[in-house]
């Protein structure tokens, strides 16, 4: 009989699961670095179109005082020959990549510290844990590293917050932390947390946390290119002609297509991570019973939680990472645009891919 009660409970092909969001994730990596590279080169193609004008192609126009310098299509298509067969070096391009690699290793060197700014925390071990409940949850991390496979002892933190949630954190499995707040470490019972713990340790396991703060990162700097493109093209004396409109789609469609991708990859790993916590638990109920019981107790103290997560700082660091993400209980952890889009796929849609599903739906099918 289901512990679940309202819910139809089957079981979930993980491994189907896991195939699938990992040919996914690859798919969006690979658009995203295609995307990244073609702004490097339409920097480049911009930079250097001028160079190949001829001369006598120039004319001048009384009633501007400047030349009407503008490339012509055919210019284009030969810098463009020329930065490909690197008979012109692709400077931006390579300028750009140099600057992804220099701004990612300060991220990975002080995210750690980033991602618990602005919470009160402390650190929890074999050997300071202070309760029954501290000592279960280090021994649970301990039971489920040795289950994943994982090299090192991923570090345990706890939050002081009565909200339930939890998040993993870290660029390689030495550097990796785990994070619960107080109110989920209270609520939940041995299964439940050892679920929540399975899908934190599966995003560690999936390399998730490098993934997403790389694809993020890419996605600012791609955003920062095109928009100083963009100013170059506005201010400048450039105009009215083929690589200017090009540029101009792309200042307005990047945006959206790379908040698209980011929130499409996100949801993927947030599937990976509770198609990895069925594998390593073998049942699929403790998940969906953890994710139920938060999202009711938050419904239920949603005005008390809403506060706590207005005052803590830096939420929007962290909410990316979160286990459940607490829009769905209508609260806003983020004071910005960005709140109105979720990272994470709904209970609902994690629930049906965890194979529970509403009972009188499935009378209804």
């Amino acid at each position: 009989m289901s512990k679940l009660q309202g819910y139809q409970v089957s079981a979930t092909d993980w491994r189907t699961a896991l195939r699938n969001n990992e040919k996914n994730t690859r798919n969006v990596i690979i658009l995203f670095l295609i995307i990244y590279i073609l702004v490097g080169f339409l920097i480049d193609v911009y930079l250097n179109s001028v160079s190949v004008i001829n001369p006598s192609t120039l004319q001048y126009s009384p009633n501007e005082n400047n030349f009407n310098d503008l490339p012509q299509m055919s210019d284009l298509k030969e810098v463009a020959h020329k930065l490909v067969t690197f008979q012109i070096i692709p400077i931006a391009t390579f300028g750009m990549i140099i600057l992804a690699g220099f701004s990612l290793f300060i991220t990975f060197m002080f995210h750690r510290g980033l991602v618990m700014s602005g919470t009160n925390y402390r650190e929890i071990t074999a050997d300071n844990a202070q309760s029954m409940e501290e000592k279960q949850l280090y021994n649970v991390i301990e039971e489920l590293k040795i289950a994943a496979g994982l090299n090192f002892m991923p570090k345990v933190y706890i939050i002081e917050a009565d909200y339930m949630n939890a998040f993993a954190s870290g660029f390689s499995e030495k550097s990796a932390m785990v994070a619960i707040t107080q109110g989920l470490l209270d609520k939940l019972d041995r299964n439940e947390l050892q679920a929540v713990m399975a899908h934190e340790l599966s995003h560690i396991r999936h390399n998730d946390i490098r993934l997403t703060i790389t694809v993020a990162l890419l996605s600012n700097l791609i955003l920062i290119a095109i928009d100083l493109l963009f100013r170059g093209v506005i201010y400048g004396r450039k105009r009215d002609n083929s690589l200017v409109v090009i540029i101009l789609i792309a200042r307005f469609l990047l945006p959206i297509l790379t908040v698209l991708l980011i929130l499409y990859l996100s949801r993927t790993r947030e599937y990976m991570a509770d198609a990895g916590c069925v594998e390593l638990m073998r049942d699929n109920e403790p998940l969906a019973r953890a994710l139920i019981k938060i999202h009711e107790d938050t419904l239920k103290n949603k005005d008390h939680y809403q506060q706590e997560y207005s005052q803590t700082a830096n939420e929007s660091v962290r909410q990316s990472s979160y286990l459940y993400d607490p829009h769905y209980a209508g609260i806003s952890t983020v004071k910005s645009i960005n709140g109105l889009f979720s990272t994470h796929p709904s209970l609902e849609d994690r629930l049906k891919a965890l194979g529970i599903n509403p009972k009188d739906l499935n009378e209804n099918e």
